[in-house]
Order: C-alpha cells, then sequence, then structure tokens
C-alpha cells in the first residue's frame, strides 16, 4: 500500500466508522457466534501474496464484525463500562499514526510532559492531595501489582527485589471479601502467595468491616507475620459497595500498614462534589486506582494510578542498562518506563487531553449527573413493582435486583433470573451480567454508556418485564 491508497481507504474507514457509530444499535448487543464459528472462517494459513484493501476490509465486515460484542451500544449494561467517545476516538487515530512508544522522556518529550499535566488535572478536578504524583497505567490490576511490589520492596528496605524472599517472610494482605480478583492475582504474582490474602468479612451492605479487619491484623502480629498492606475498594464489581476508607486509615496509621485503594470503577464520581465524602481519609493513602476507561468516555486502556512516594515506586522498578541512558537524566524529567511494569508505553494521554477539553469538567459531571440520574430513577420503579425487588442500594449508575415471586424457594428463584438474564442476552436487544449475594443470583445493570439516554434505560426495563412475565 502506497501513500496515496492509504489515504483513499482511510476516508473510506473513518466513513464507515461514523456511520458504525450513528446506526450501533441495529447491531445485537452480544455476539451471537458459537465457540470457533470466527476461527473456522478465517483461511488456515497466511497468504502467499497481498492482498487488496477492499478485499480485506469485505471479510472484516463478513467475518470479524458478527464475533464483536458491541461495547459502545447505548443497551450494553454489562460488567462495568468499557467507554468510548468521539472525540477519544479521534485522539486514538493520532496515536495510531505517530506510532510512538513513550517509555522514556527522550523518546517523545510531549508524550511524557503530556502525561504529568494530565495526571496533575485529574488531581485538582477530583479533589485528591495535589502532593500525589501520578502515571498512567494499562489497568487497574497492573497498577495494583505496582502498589504490592511497591510496599513489599519498602518493606523489606528493597532487599526482596535484589535478594528474593530469603527467609519465608509471611507478608499479609488484607482485603475484603467483595474485592476485584485482581488483588489476589497481584498477591500471587509479587511471590507473597495467595494463602496470606486475608479476605475481611463484610458488613450488611457488603463493604470491608473494619473490627474484623483490626482483629486479623492483631491475630497476625501474634504469630509474627508482617501486615504489609490493606487494600480499600471504592464501588466493589458485584455491587459497588464502598470500604469505610476512613476507618481503614486509621487503622493502618495504628499499625503502619501500607494502604492502596481500588476505586477503578467508582473513581470517576470523584469529579463530583457530592461523592467525596467517600474518600474522607485520603491523605493516609498511599496509592490510588481508577480507570477513565470504565466512566469517563476515554477508550481503552487508560488507568491513572496516584502515589504519595514516588521515589518508592521508582526505586522498585527501575533498571538502568547503558542502551537507556540519556544526556537527560539528570533534569527534572518523568521516565514513566520506571514507574511500573512495562518498559514500551503507548501514549495514552493524548485521549485523556482530547476527552477533558472536549467535554470539559463541566460536560463531564453533567453526564455522570445523567446516568446517576436514570439509575436511580430506575431502581424506584424495580422496587414499586410487584415482581421484582432491589438487592443492594445504588450508590452510583449501577443497580442490583431480581424478579420475585413469593412461592418459590431461593433455588428456584435463582433459576428464574439465570433463565431471565439468558434470554435478556440471547435477544440481542440489551446485555447485562450477574452476582451472587447471600447466595441469591441477581441481575447487575450498568447505566453507563457515553450516549446512553432514556429512551434506552425504558426500553431495557420494558424487556426485562416482558420476559420476566413470560417466565413467571
Amino acid at each position: 500500500m502506497n501513500i496515496d491508497e492509504f489515504r483513499q481507504h482511510a476516508h473510506l474507514m473513518v466513513d464507515w466508522m461514523a456511520d458504525y457509530l450513528s446506526n450501533i444499535e441495529q447491531y445485537p448487543v452480544k455476539s451471537t457466534v458459537t465457540p470457533r464459528e470466527v476461527y473456522n472462517s478465517i483461511a488456515p494459513v497466511a497468504p502467499k501474496e497481498p492482498e487488496d484493501m477492499a478485499t480485506i476490509f469485505q471479510d472484516f465486515e463478513a467475518k470479524i464484525l458478527p464475533g464483536i460484542t458491541h461495547w459502545q451500544h447505548p443497551n450494553f449494561h454489562a460488567y462495568f463500562s468499557g467507554n468510548s467517545s468521539y472525540p477519544s476516538v479521534l485522539a486514538e487515530m493520532l496515536t495510531a499514526t505517530l506510532g510512538a512508544q513513550c517509555m522514556i522522556w527522550d523518546t517523545s518529550p510531549a508524550a511524557a510532559e503530556l502525561e504529568e499535566k494530565m495526571m496533575n488535572w485529574l488531581k485538582q478536578m477530583m479533589n485528591l492531595p495535589l502532593n500525589w504524583d501520578g502515571v498512567i497505567q494499562d489497568t487497574a490490576s497492573t497498577a495494583t501489582l505496582a502498589s504490592i511490589l511497591t510496599a513489599r520492596e519498602k518493606c523489606s528496605n528493597f532487599q526482596i527485589n535484589r535478594k528474593g524472599f530469603q527467609n519465608n517472610e509471611e507478608l499479609r494482605i488484607y482485603c475484603s471479601q467483595e474485592t476485584h480478583s485482581s488483588i489476589e492475582k497481584a498477591v500471587k504474582i509479587a511471590g507473597i502467595g495467595s494463602d496470606n490474602l486475608v479476605k475481611i468479612l463484610v458488613d450488611e451492605h457488603l463493604a470491608m468491616d473494619t473490627k474484623n479487619l483490626e482483629a486479623a491484623i492483631l491475630a497476625d502480629l501474634k504469630q509474627n507475620k508482617v501486615p504489609l498492606c490493606v487494600v480499600a475498594t471504592l464501588g466493589t464489581t458485584g455491587t459497588t459497595a464502598i470500604d469505610p476508607l476512613f476507618e481503614i486509615s486509621k487503622i493502618c496509621q495504628r499499625y503502619d500498614i501500607w494502604l492502596h485503594v481500588d476505586a477503578a470503577f467508582a473513581g470517576t464520581a470523584l469529579l463530583l462534589e457530592e461523592y467525596r465524602d467517600m474518600v474522607k481519609g485520603i491523605e493516609a493513602v498511599d496509592t490510588f486506582v481508577f480507570n477513565p476507561h470504565k466512566w469517563m468516555f476515554t477508550n481503552f486502556d487508560c488507568s491513572v494510578y496516584f502515589v504519595k512516594d514516588k521515589q518508592a515506586l521508582i526505586k522498585t522498578f527501575e533498571i538502568m542498562p547503558e542502551y537507556l541512558k540519556t544526556n537527560v537524566d539528570h533534569l527534572q524529567i518523568n521516565n514513566y518506563r520506571d514507574w511500573g511494569v512495562p518498559l514500551g508505553r503507548r501514549f495514552r494521554a493524548l485521549k485523556l487531553w482530547f476527552v477533558m477539553r472536549s467535554f470539559g469538567e463541566n460536560g463531564l459531571k453533567e453526564r455522570l449527573r445523567h446516568h446517576i440520574k436514570m439509575a436511580k430513577d430506575l431502581a424506584i420503579k424495580i422496587e414499586n413493582h410487584g415482581n421484582f425487588e432491589m438487592v443492594m442500594p445504588t450508590h452510583f449508575n449501577m443497580i442490583t435486583f431480581r424478579c420475585v415471586q413469593n412461592k418459590l424457594s431461593l433455588d428456584q428463584l435463582n433459576d428464574l433470573n439465570r433463565e431471565l438474564n439468558t434470554q435478556l442476552n440471547q435477544s440481542g436487544k440489551v446485555y447485562l451480567t450477574h452476582t451472587t449475594v447471600n447466595q441469591k443470583y441477581i441481575l447487575r445493570m450498568v447505566i453507563g454508556k457515553t450516549y446512553v439516554e432514556q429512551q434506552h434505560v425504558d426500553m431495557a426495563w420494558q424487556l426485562i418485564q416482558d420476559i420476566a412475565k413470560r417466565l413467571i
């Protein structure tokens, strides 16, 4: 392909992209292909000779698109949103065109300095401690791993990085029973061992019970184990429960324990003044992560990781081979390859810059409040319906509910709701996921797509009622 052909096909594909986003509701939200269907449709070996782009794109539409679940569909209410927006897509196009590898300041000064500035913008917009430093990671899983590794190194005076585990030190990590699975994965990767992850009981709201936390810490101290880190979650995956950060922070200060906050989904809500009570005690936090790619209308992947002690982070990850040394390293610059696991880094700050400037702070707040209002209004309708019940409080823009019938046992109700969820997703009109609370199978519905509107929520609610009525 030459540059003229590139220009021609780029124009055609941008038109296709705009048409796709304009008409996305014509697609089933969830892909309906069967396992191996896409695989078997692809040629068994690569072509020997070049193929023209028109043919390749035809195959994209015929073979790939049917196997895509349309995450930007306004009726996508599953998981947590993996959001995008028009300005974010434009920035991603520029990022792909530049093809920059932004591992150190020297390889793209604008990438490093824009990233630093975007972290400062976010601290101000979200009223986070201004003495924190920030970096963009790919996902919250990576950020949590970075936090636990830094806590491990600081606790060992950075000796585990040099010598490995010498005396089978029993370092202990604490989180609630509702904490995301990425915490356990990070504990395993860090060499601490999943047996040393202590899952704390939760209260009636499924938030961490701080009395149980302190009891677990004291029990470990009596057995000469080392309480290393507590992970507090703001907005758990199952029900968006909010751990009591202030009380947890006091316990961590009392016993000199590292405190990491996983606000992957709900952190975006800190743009809104009315949600900032949930971070009372934030000054005592060592590390904090949230994902703009979940609810801040920024294409995946973009995870913002703030640290109180950047030197501890850098000392944990810094390696300086000769081929990475530059003649500006002695200056006040950020070489972000030293701020996490990967050496190679994408220019993620560009899409954040585009999104925050295009929406503006007030525009972001307006969109978030719109989502929250639609969720809370729907929660009221569900609560007032004779055949449904809300299961947990609606903190943000996610509701947890189930269909109920007085004559049915718990197992029968679980089967009913499981079938309801299956038929909703098979309809192609909506996509919801589930969780379990106190052995109850419940539906999760997130109202957070960038361009979702009231008519989409109304349609989903009507479909839920119609299918439930048939099942009952």
